[in-house]
């Protein structure tokens, strides 16, 4: 296939993150893989907490060093489950530095590498950004911006012939939410409210998505949500 470019990926040490580091990998993409623990499986990896903006900044440059940035994957993010009536400031402002700020940070120290080659920008929403679901406030509204900072930035980097999209999955089985969803009674939720396979989707099914966006180059395609829920968002 031969060196397509970088792609950086955060997050990438585990779940959603790890299963698209491993499918680019597999397309021809080198990827730079930054996670807090640093021991992703595929890729450069870089050591990064993508809420410190220095140290964002440095990686990035690090990265662009190595050769042209043709792509960025905002997957990182943190999903916490708290009753809104005890909802600390502190937690919905932790969440949204990570699943919010952080994307629209990347996206930004991405920009004149992006420029350059330009490339694309994949950010991981969520089915919940348009869905009222008690006790998940702040996920909810986290997520529902990542939708807008897509939009908005498609808009006003179009003229860098830079593609911005967001994909949003619904439930997906990764090491965090295995067990949570091997339960009987959430077992039973997804069968009746998921219906294509009744099931929750796989990190491999998303990454064949973000696989496709970067390797088809659909130049035409950009600040659009796409749901990959097995159609529960829509089902009646």
């Amino acid at each position: 296939m031969g060196d397509k470019g970088q792609v950086i990926v955060t997050g990438a040490s585990k779940g959603i993150g790890a299963a698209v580091a491993q499918e680019l990998a597999i397309r021809g993409y080198r990827v730079a893989s930054l996670s807090r623990s640093g021991d992703a499986a595929v890729g450069e990896n870089h050591i990064c907490d993508v809420t410190d903006e220095e140290a964002l900044r440095q990686v990035f440059a690090k990265v662009g060093e190595n050769g042209p940035i043709v792509g960025l994957v905002n997957n990182a993010g943190v999903h916490l489950n708290t009753p809104t009536a005890r909802l600390p400031t502190s937690e919905f402002e932790t969440v949204m530095r990570l699943n919010s700020t952080a994307v629209t940070v990347c996206a930004r120290e991405a920009y004149p590498y992006l420029k350059a080659t330009h490339g694309t920008i994949t950010n991981m929403g969520s089915l919940f950004d348009r869905m009222g679901v008690p006790h998940n406030l702040v996920h909810c509204a986290s997520k529902a911006s990542v939708a807008a900072i897509t939009r908005c930035l498609a808009v006003e980097w179009a003229r860098d012939d830079i593609k911005v999209v967001n994909i949003a999955p619904g439930y997906v089985t990764t090491e965090l939410s295995a067990e949570y969803l091997s339960h009987e009674k959430n077992q039973a939720f997804l069968k009746k409210r998921v219906p294509l396979g009744g099931r929750a989707g796989t990190t491999g099914e998303v990454a064949r998505l973000v696989g496709v966006l970067f390797s088809e180059a659909i130049s035409y395609l950009t600040g659009e949500t796409t749901y990959m829920d097995g159609a529960q968002g829509i089902n009646h």
